[in-house]
């Protein structure tokens, strides 16, 4: 049974706060988080990801971005990467996280582009990506079948 899930992106200010929100509100019966490979620890959101998540319907103006730690990686059912680097290099650092580490996009092997410092088309493309992978994994976990 996946009771908590820990969403995986480099800054954790862009791609995974928004992730493990919009998983959060459609899955109110089990805990999302998220933290950075390579955390901005400390920082909030970013702005234009707070406007995208806002318009649809999410809250992000509280996120503070938090790094990835053995003692968040240990208390994950499941992780959840943007990209298949973030996923092998989780894998490496932590070999007892194989088998519950995947892409957010994973069956189609697809990974999220990163919008930090980018073009509002890239932040779009982002948007899009997640929302894809946000519906497969809702379907996922609503029935606890992981693969």
């Amino acid at each position: 049974m996946i009771e908590t899930v820990l969403v995986v992106c480099e800054g954790n200010i862009c791609r995974s706060p928004l992730a493990a929100a919009m998983l959060a509100r459609s899955l109110p019966g089990i805990g999302f988080s998220s933290a950075g490979t390579h955390a901005l620890v400390g920082e909030g959101a970013d702005p234009l990801m707070v406007e995208l998540a806002r318009d649809r319907g999410v809250r992000l103006e509280s996120h503070v971005a938090t790094p990835l730690t053995d003692e968040r990686v240990r208390a994950a059912d499941l992780i959840i990467t943007m990209t298949k680097a973030q996923r092998e290099r989780i894998e490496s650092a932590w070999p007892y996280a194989r088998g519950k580490v995947f892409r957010l996009i994973e069956g189609e092997g697809i990974d999220i582009v990163d919008p930090y410092r980018r073009h509002r088309a890239t932040f779009d493309l982002a948007v899009a990506q997640i929302e894809h992978g946000v519906a497969h994994w809702r379907d996922v976990l609503a029935g606890q079948q992981v693969h």
